[in-house]
């Protein structure tokens, strides 16, 4: 991963993140010193959105096989939640 500055934002704008992404799938961006965001090309961020889902998917099939759940209505599921 790479670093690119504010300043360097300022004066470089777009120029700069391409310049990073070219080199690297995520750069961060510091301002004052300290690391504050991260920048990065849309299909690298649909990429780990992708294994986001698929992870949380996994979590709920483990969660099944486990008998981790609850069936119930609506109205009871909102009167379990103190609704």
């Amino acid at each position: 991963m790479t670093h690119i500055s504010a300043n360097d934002l300022k004066t470089r704008g777009v120029a700069a993140i391409e310049a990073s992404l070219a080199e690297h799938p995520e750069a961060i961006v510091s301002v004052r010193g300290k690391d504050r965001f991260v920048v990065m090309d849309i299909a690298h961020y649909h990429y780990l959105r992708e294994c986001e889902l698929a992870a949380a998917l996994a979590e709920s099939r483990a969660d099944l096989a486990a008998g981790r759940y609850v069936e119930e209505s609506a109205e009871a599921h909102v009167a379990r939640l103190g609704g």
